[in-house]
């Protein structure tokens, strides 16, 4: 099932309603390639930088939405299985993160899924502030898994 790109950008942004509530927008959706934003204001902590939540989160969040572009739908779903964040400086501003994934590696995890059910694939993002410094990089280890039948 591929999604319109409409859709899939409610389903990042609306579906998990912390993710709502925190503004995060999907700035880039397709196949083998994610851009996420979240907002500086509505994510401040209590020394006035980003909330290391609010950072971890726009981290986590591209593996689903890399799915969702990627891989079949209607026969598999995600599961984030390790998430890394080194955090390298405070951010004051609003973030994104890309995340990407080539052809032959997406082609691979989905021969191993349809194979055997399951699937493992890493994701590695920079965090970006709106002046283009990393403020934090991640690692996210995900998993697709066949639906029961």
């Amino acid at each position: 099932m591929t999604l319109p790109t409409e859709d899939l950008k409610a389903f990042v942004e609306k579906k998990i309603p912390f993710v709502e509530r925190m503004g995060l927008r999907a700035l880039d959706l397709r196949r083998g390639y994610v851009k996420l934003t979240a907002p500086y204001e509505g994510n401040e902590n209590h020394i006035g930088t980003l909330y290391a939540g609010a950072l971890f989160t726009l981290a986590e969040i591209p593996g689903g939405a890399l799915f969702l572009t990627s891989f079949d739908t209607d026969r598999f779903f995600p599961v984030v299985k390790e998430m890394t964040l080194r955090f390298l400086k405070p951010a004051i501003t609003e973030v994104t993160v890309e995340v990407s994934l080539k052809d032959d590696e997406i082609a691979r995890i989905q021969t191993e899924a349809d194979q055997t059910g399951k699937a493992e694939f890493s994701l590695e993002g920079e965090i970006r502030d709106a002046r283009g410094n990393v403020v934090a990089t991640s690692r996210g280890v995900y998993q697709i898994r066949k639906f029961e039948e």
